[in-house]
């Protein structure tokens, strides 16, 4: 397909990268319950060998979040999309040679290492060329509602592929599982070739770390407003069961529930209200729920809590990420969008040690106010960003 200009056309386009999205971020999804699995009774290894094996993917995307964003502005967001489903693809090739019986136990683990690195990889190259692509296609004034359709596809991924993997891996084995992730993401890669790329923006290029300085903000916005979904998702059914509370596995249903019907009704505000206004009141619900968890008296209040938790983040990635499109020219807007990003991850990948370490000393109560807290002061975040032009 030839190059086209920014713009010019609208969203089956988006539609169409938004299913290779969900694809490509099934291998992701499905491979989280199942690579400990098979790090203990594959691999033979213990629980840390197995924690570290998912854990490094999210590292590998953190650190390549920028050079993707670079890559991004400099060739496109069609190539580096390409070249990230292609790495999907090497990923699960890679990790399905781990149970090849020749092999010594080191080196099963030290080439499933690599192939999540891989993952990771191609994890950055993906989302920050779908944005950049996707927001190529419909003009910088419809960034909201693009990133939230970016969103949606990721979280879909996640609510079916944590149970397709565990079934497949229970149905075909290990290298069944990594078969089809390498096959979901070759499918993506098809369908992509219907949608025409932009040309890369000309213009003066910037360092990395000059534009994190452009967009700090409302980077340090979704990053505080990540650490009450991490808290959710890794200490609430603790939190129920030291309790004696029923319904512990709800906690997260509930969240998603609120989460989905947020991006499906309002991904649109964000264009339309302005990102800073919509980031600001999202993150108030975000820390009522927190709260709301903190102080519940049963478990019904702390589900409710769960779901204004959803509720409240659901749009400040997307509202935040307009503000940043809008903040930065448009030859840099890949590079911005992978920093952008990196906050939440680094978020997502600090929160459980650090909030663990304080509920071991002061209770599971005590992460959500930590997490409410962390909103509160998003709010902040997000008012500022707001006051330099967003």
């Amino acid at each position: 397909m030839s190059d086209i200009t920014e713009g010019t056309t609208g969203f089956p386009q988006v539609i169409i990268l938004t299913i290779a999205l969900f694809l490509s971020y099934l291998t992701v999804a499905m491979a989280l319950p199942a690579i400990p699995v098979h790090v203990v009774e594959g691999i033979g290894l213990d629980n840390t060998w197995g924690g570290l094996a998912v854990g490094i993917a999210f590292l590998s995307t953190i650190l390549t979040r920028g050079r993707a964003g670079a890559w991004t502005d400099r060739a496109g967001g069609r190539l580096t999309m390409q070249c990230g489903l292609l790495a999907y693809a090497a990923a699960g090739g890679i990790c399905a040679l781990t149970a090849w019986p020749v092999l010594t136990v080191a080196e099963s683990y030290a080439l499933l290492l690599v192939g999540r690195l891989v993952l990771g990889l191609g994890e950055s190259l993906v989302l920050v060329g779908m944005m950049g692509w996707a927001i190529g296609l419909t003009g910088h004034v419809r960034s909201g509602r693009v990133i939230s359709l970016v969103g949606m596809g990721m979280y879909g991924a996640f609510a079916a592929g944590g149970p397709l993997g565990l079934t497949l891996l229970n149905r075909t084995g290990f290298v069944g599982l990594m078969a089809v992730c390498s096959v979901l993401p070759l499918v993506g890669l098809v369908i992509i070739q219907f949608v025409p790329a932009i040309e890369p923006n000309a213009g003066p290029r910037e360092s990395f770390w000059r534009i994190i300085g452009r967009i700090w903000r409302p980077g340090a916005a979704v990053g505080l407003q990540g650490v009450g979904f991490a808290a959710l998702g890794a200490f609430f059914p603790l939190y129920f069961l030291s309790n004696g509370w029923p319904y512990a596995g709800l906690g997260l249903t509930f969240f998603g529930t609120g989460f989905v019907a947020m991006r499906l009704l309002c991904g649109h505000l964000p264009d339309r209200m302005g990102g800073a206004r919509v980031a600001a009141i999202s993150l108030v619900v975000e820390a009522c729920g927190q709260y709301l968890i903190w102080l519940a008296p049963g478990p019904y209040a702390a589900l409710a809590g769960a779901l204004l938790t959803g509720i409240g983040c659901s749009m400040v990635f997307p509202s935040m990420g307009s503000v940043v499109v809008k903040q930065v020219p448009a030859q840099l807007r890949g590079t911005a969008i992978g920093g952008f990003a990196a906050f939440q991850d680094l978020s997502y990948g600090a929160t459980a040690p650090v909030v663990g370490v304080l509920a071991d000393h002061s209770g599971y109560s005590f992460v959500f106010l930590i997490g409410g807290v962390a909103a509160t002061l998003g709010l902040w975040a997000a008012m500022a960003a707001g006051g330099d032009g967003g």
